[in-house]
Formats: C-alpha cells, structure tokens, sequence
C-alpha cells in the first residue's frame, strides 16, 4: 500500500507536465484553423491552403513510431524533452513565418508549410511520449485512472481549441496562434526536467533507420493520397496511382527490411499477438468512422443549422463532455475491478447507435436534439478512446512500452486520414446528385463545386426556392455521411468480442525492474 500511494504522489508531480505538453499537440490544430482565413489575407495561396494542415498531419504521422521506438532504446525522458523542443521551435518559425526578418510575405505560405512539418515532428513526440512515460511510471492494474484523465483532457482540448482560436484571431495577430505555445511550453519543459525521474538507457543497438526510411516514405504516399485523391486529383489519375505504387512498394520493402532488423522500429512479431493486432484494427477502424463522420458535424451545424463557427465549437461540447465524464469512470472501473473487455465492445456499440442517431437528422432537426445525438457518439467514444491505448500496452513487453503506444496513434491517425477522404468523396458525389436532381446537371456542378464553402449568410441571399433546394441537398449529403459511418462502427464492438482479457499486469518487484534494465531490449 505505501508503494503504491509513493508512486501516486509521483505520477502526480509530473503529471500537471505531461498534460500540458499533451494539450499542446491536441490543441494547435484547432487554434490554428480559426487563424486561418487572416493568413489567408495576409500571405494569399488559397490553392496551397489545406498544405497548412497536411503538413502538419504528415510530420506528426510520419514521426510517431519512430519516437516511440527511440524511446524504448535510449530512454524517454531526453527523447520527450526533446521532442517539445522541437515543437516550440516550429512553433516560433510558424509565428514567423512572412515576417519581415525572414524575407517579407511573398514567400510566407511556403515558409508556414515548411515549418508546420517541424511542428509536427515534435508533436509526434509529444503524444506518444506522454502516453509511454505514464506506462513507465503506472503498472496497467493501476492506469485506467490516469488514462481517465488523459481522455479528459484531450476531450477539454478540443472543446477549448476553436474558443482559443477565435479569441486570437478576433482580439490579436494570428501569429499569437502559434506565439501561444510558446509559455505553455516552457512550463511544460521546466517540470518535466524538474520533476520526471525515469532509469536511463544505455542501449548500444543501432537505430533501424532503413525501416524508419522507407515506412516514412510508404506513410508520406498514403497521406498524400487521402488528401488528393478526389481533391486536387482523380482517383484514377497517374498521379493517385503513382502514390498507390509507391506505398505499396515500400510498405513491402519495409516488411522484408523489419525481419531482418535487431530492434525494428515496428517489430513484426507483435502482430502475432491478438490482442496487440485486434487493438491495432480497431484503432484503424474508430479513427476511420470517428474523425472521417466529425470532421463533417460543423459543417451541418453551421449549414443547415444556421450556427456561426464559434457557437458550431460550443455545440460539441455534448459530445465532449459525455466522453469526459465516461472515460474518467471507465478509467476508475479498470482500476478497481481490473476487467476490461467489455468496455470496447459498448463503445463501439455506443458510437454506432450515436451514428445511426445522426444519419437520421434533416433541415428540420433541431440544435438541441443534434446535441443528444452526439452526446450519444461521445459516450461511444468515451469507453473506447483511452482503454484502447490500455489493452495496446497490456499486450506486450515492458520494452516494447513505446512501440505498442506510437501504433495506437498510428493506426488511429492513418484510418482518420482515409476516413476524412473517403467521407469527403462520399460527400461530393452525393452532394452533385441531389443537387442535380433538383436543378438540373449545369447548376448542380456550379453547386455542389462551391455549396460547401459557402457561410449562411450567403445562403440567407438566396431566392427562396434555391435556398431550401440546397439546405435539403447538404442536409441529405452530410447525413448520408453519418450513414456509411456505421458500416466501420459496427466493425468495432464485432472486433472487440474476440479480445482476449488478460489479467493486467500489476507494479513489478524491484528485483525485476533492475534485471529488466540490466538486460539489454531483445529483437
């Protein structure tokens, strides 16, 4: 008992650290995207517009499991140090990016892409380190709680981003959206040197940088696809099917590379266990149907709805706060009772009833029954995010801490990524048909090219008649959206069945933890 109430008062110094530098990759993007339309007028480039974001996506995603297998090696502490520094700096440049010391505004949105890669490098630090550390300092026996808490603030984050966003934008430089970093950084920084106390590696393997090489390469062509395909090019066109070839390609390579390897960035054998590959599926499949269906519920918010963007912000917070709520009494559940299957299978039943709830929405839902209806997914969500990131670590080894974390984020950023194309492409088509079936093939390509991007204020402006065509039309495409979203939910609780429930590890002997780090990582 005294042992354990030691390491609570432990987790608990460096804790305030790791949240905060947590929030820190959780929050920029949505701050940002406020930001955007002053950039927008600053440096133009609209064509290059949705760089801004995939630059970031792609560091971060690129990035992950190589930090995660870094800091299994060589310890994570300096790596996580490390990693935030290196997200400030980007941050700073971003800030920078068109000033005045860096050339003037004629290069600043190629400057701004560049150095949002940056950011993102070290973003994919920060997740999966905070993640990892507390797995170092936690046993799984005792971790709900704390992954509890995790959720919730991820949950806060997201509710807080486009508030932050829109009070920078609207009361100082956008530049502040990346400048705001900064002190949030810096006290991050300092309590983690300060207060965080883990075993330093010694590890004389080499780095498998041919694997980290060529699954930076294979990740960068599948990114790429998910943002063009459909967008700036067809499916079928060369460019698509070059970057398809490629990933393909490479992946393949990689697969040879890694079973040669001692200590492989992605050791190949971990898929051998069910659970650690069910998990990684199902990590694929919520980011799939959770971030491709969200990404679309602003939209209908502020479309259909009539909502301004920030009040669209404020409208999620059903959904965010029934996640917060669930997750922190599923953490404290795992904890006490030390079961956990269960719980993913509700959640995937929760999120696909919560997508049912919103395929069934038109222009005459109201605001606040959208709000059940997502209060709904969130608590889908709740029971799924974070004990899936618990069953990841349960599966393995204590050395494979790491790995078994970046591949939680890994998998579940790579199935965002699809599911925002696909959703997208889902979307248009639908959009052209019904758009064309009320006026005609002409108008509805003039349409559905811009009914997108259009404010309701426009729409406010337009003959009555058209104005309700295109309210139905959007209406129907975005829950239509919602619709094909089940199909992936659905998967998640069929999965979730097959998980095997083993007992969670609890804290280890001191005799084990010294033989552990005594023993150098084993391939």
């Amino acid at each position: 008992m005294a042992e354990a109430v030691g390491r609570r008062r432990e987790v608990m110094v460096v804790l305030p650290g790791l949240l905060l530098a947590m929030m820190l990759a959780m929050l920029d993007n949505m701050v940002v995207g406020t930001a955007m339309p002053k950039i927008l007028i600053e440096f133009g480039g609209l064509a290059h517009m949705s760089w801004v974001v995939t630059a970031y996506v792609l560091g971060t995603t690129v990035s992950t499991p190589i930090w995660g297998k870094i800091g299994d090696l060589y310890g994570r502490k300096s790596i996580f140090i490390v990693s935030i520094v290196i997200f400030m700096a980007g941050s700073a440049l971003c800030g920078m990016a068109g000033s005045s010391m860096l050339g003037g505004p004629e290069n600043g949105m190629a400057q701004l892409i560049a150095f949002r890669a940056v950011q993102g490098l070290g973003a994919g630090g920060l997740m999966v380190n905070v993640m990892a550390i507390i797995g170092d300092l936690v046993p799984p026996r005792e971790r709900g709680q704390y992954t509890g808490i995790m959720a919730g603030v991820m949950s806060l984050a997201m509710i807080a981003g486009p508030l932050v966003g829109g009070f920078i934008t609207d009361n100082l430089d956008w530049r502040w959206a990346f400048y705001v970093n900064l002190p949030v950084g810096a006290v991050a920084l300092v309590l983690l040197v300060l207060k965080l106390h883990l075993p330093k590696l010694h590890n004389k393997v080499r780095i498998d940088w041919p694997g980290a090489l060529l699954l930076s390469i294979s990740i960068t062509a599948m990114v790429l696809i998910t943002t063009w395909g459909g967008n700036d090019y067809a499916w079928g066109s060369w460019q698509i099917l070059s970057l398809a070839a490629l990933a393909v390609v490479t992946l393949v390579a990689f697969i040879l590379v890694e079973r040669r390897m001692e200590e492989p960035i992605l050791p190949l054998q971990l898929f051998r266990n069910r659970n650690f590959t069910l998990i990684s599926a199902i990590g694929f499949l919520l980011g799939f149907a959770m971030f491709g269906a969200i990404n679309f519920l602003p939209v209908f918010q502020q479309m259909v709805q009539g909502a301004t963007a920030t009040n669209s912000g404020l409208l999620l917070l059903p959904m965010m706060a029934a996640s917060m709520v669930v997750s922190l009494f599923v953490g404290k559940a795992i904890t006490s009772t030390g079961k956990y299957k269960i719980y993913p299978i509700v959640g995937g039943v929760g999120m696909a009833a919560g997508m049912w709830l919103l395929s069934t929405m038109d222009v005459s839902t109201p605001a606040w029954l959208t709000g059940v209806h997502i209060a709904v997914l969130g608590l889908g969500m709740g029971f799924l995010m974070q004990t899936t990131l618990l069953i990841a670590q349960n599966s393995v080894e204590q050395k494979d801490l790491g790995v078994a974390s970046s591949a939680s984020t890994f998998f579940r950023s790579i199935g965002g990524s699809f599911g925002v194309s696909l959703f997208g492409a889902i979307f248009n088509n639908r959009l052209l048909s019904e758009l064309t079936d009320r006026f005609g093939p002409e108008a509805g390509e003039k349409l559905s090219r811009g009914g997108a991007q259009m404010d309701p204020e426009m729409l406010e402006q337009m003959p009555p008649a058209m104005h309700t065509g295109l309210l139905e039309s959007l209406s129907s495409s975005l829950t239509g959206v919602f619709g094909w979203a089940i199909l992936f939910a659905i998967l998640v609780p069929l999965l979730a069945a097959f998980v095997k429930e083993i007992p969670l590890r609890g804290a280890p002997s001191v005799d084990a933890v010294k033989e552990e780090q005594a023993t150098p990582a084993a391939s």
